[in-house]
């Protein structure tokens, strides 16, 4: 008669065992709904969108209640949705062990309010136009003109050039855009404009016209130019 090998018998037990609470906890955690709603903005911009303006596009997403099962949750079907809301540019959202909601989201940023027949919008960096916002607005330059076509591009480089220059975000405070692609644009200090001409060489162009200004500023005649031309990128030309 064959003897018992009880070391085999417990290991085959203490898996058993295993199985059962794997299986118990699994189960356990599939059937718990969710508990909270948690949203987090990242970035430093301004909120064109509140918590409970979030928490109002989940709950829609979620069949209209919060009291859900966490495995009948589609996270990327809810990622989905808050990426298509206007003022959004990336969403993230997962579920913690103990029920907790956490949606994650980056808003976008303007870089400029664009002015034309379409109406008044903001656009980002991305090129992404977008409505404004009741709870927020913006501080951008204001642009007129249409910046679609193939300067699109370059309108874009040159409104991202002065939204991250100190100066040029303080001093900068309009752009008209010419129907053949030319800028010209206003300042806050002074009554004269800028020919910035078309949207290329854009970082030489403001080198030279940060040269002038730095010097031109120390003479009280820069109060009498009427007109400041970037598009000879050898020399700033100014006309009284």
């Amino acid at each position: 008669m064959k003897k018992f090998n009880w070391q085999n018998i417990r290991l085959v037990l203490m898996l058993i065992v295993v199985i059962f609470l794997y299986s118990f906890t699994q189960n356990r955690s599939q059937n718990k709904k969710i508990s909270k709603i948690q949203v987090e903005f990242q970035g430093n911009n301004k909120m064109f969108l509140t918590n409970e303006m979030v928490n109002n596009l989940l709950i829609q997403n979620l069949g209209g209640t919060s009291s859900i099962q966490k495995d009948k949750v589609d996270l990327k079907e809810l990622e989905s949705a808050l990426k298509k809301q206007s003022f959004i540019e990336n969403a993230e959202v997962y579920i913690s062990e103990d029920g907790m909601l956490t949606t994650k989201v980056l808003q976008k940023s303007p870089i400029a309010r664009v002015v034309n027949k379409n109406g008044v919008l903001y656009v980002d960096k991305n090129g992404s136009i977008f409505q404004l916002s009741d709870n927020f607005s913006s501080r951008v330059p204001i642009v007129q003109g249409n910046i679609e076509g193939e300067f699109k591009k370059g309108f874009i480089e040159t409104f991202k050039t002065i939204e991250k220059d100190d100066f040029l975000k303080k001093h900068i405070i309009a752009i008209k855009i010419q129907e053949n692609g030319s800028m010209n644009m206003l300042t806050r200090e002074h009554d004269y404009d800028i020919n910035f001409g078309k949207p290329i060489l854009i970082d030489k162009k403001f080198k030279n016209y940060k040269a002038f200004y730095q010097f031109a500023s120390k003479d009280s005649m820069i109060d009498k130019y009427k007109s400041i031309n970037l598009i000879f990128t050898q020399q700033v030309v100014c006309s009284k």
